[in-house]
């Protein structure tokens, strides 16, 4: 395996764990519960990390990054979709998600009692950019990166 296709492959792997670890430090760490269209950001990352790991160990391996690369450009696109919702630059979902703790007790109570999480505003941003607006900015880029790189390396 050339070095191209070692440096894919490697992008393949650690942006998807990025993203997802710094999300799940959000989430767990400082109290950013997701919203719908957040989690839907998160299943193509799972897949990518699948798929670059895969890579490592079904030939040929370039098919797997690729389609990896593919998977965080979704995920990246998601997250431009959500970040204009969060904008108002479009309308996105009209169904919110909710953090239900798993303390025990009533379920009816952790349901009722839950905050609800919506998707049209922007819990955090830094410079101006939402959390979903730095996955597309992120994800889109790296993940043509990965793509590119995976196209261009010889077999």
């Amino acid at each position: 395996m050339n070095q191209s296709l070692r440096s894919a492959r490697t992008l393949a792997l650690v942006i998807p764990a990025l993203l997802l670890g710094g999300a799940y430090v959000s989430q767990y760490g400082f109290g950013l519960y997701p919203c719908e269209m957040c989690w839907w950001q998160r299943w193509p990352h799972f897949a990518a990390l699948a798929l670059a790991i895969l890579s490592c160990f079904i030939p040929p391996a370039r098919f797997w990054i690729m389609l990896s690369g593919l998977a965080i450009i979704v995920s990246g696109l998601i997250g431009g979709f959500h970040a204009g919702v969060e904008y108002g630059w479009w309308e996105g979902l009209t169904s919110c998600a909710t953090a239900i703790g798993a303390g025990g007790g009533d379920p009816l109570d952790a349901i009722m009692n839950a905050p609800l999480i919506r998707c049209d505003v922007a819990p955090w941003t830094l410079f101006g950019v939402s959390l979903a607006g730095w996955n597309f900015l992120i994800s889109t880029v790296s993940g043509c990166a990965i793509v590119a790189m995976s196209a261009k390396a010889r077999a």
